[in-house]
């Protein structure tokens, strides 16, 4: 038997969204500040090989992401696709 998805307002209110907000941003901004640690941890040379241009490719392309999530908080609406 399939399972009834019903509304519950609850989850909605405003204390409710800053809750789960709270919880699963810093969830998952630990995470990441773990994985930057991590990879930090690849500066060895003793350990690795590797060239300025590749450190730069990582590092852009880790800004660029930045860049892009920042902006989605940013943003007040969602642009429709409309004909």
């Amino acid at each position: 038997m399939e399972e009834v998805k019903t509304y519950k307002p609850e989850l909605y209110t405003d204390q409710a969204k800053r809750e789960r907000f709270k919880r699963v941003a810093e969830r998952r901004t630990n995470r990441i500040l773990n994985d930057i640690r991590l990879l930090g941890n690849t500066a060895n040379r003793q350990l690795y090989l590797y060239s300025d241009a590749d450190i730069d490719k990582i590092f852009l392309t880790i800004e660029n992401k930045i860049s892009e999530v920042r902006g989605m908080f940013k943003r007040k609406t969602i642009e429709r696709f409309k004909l």
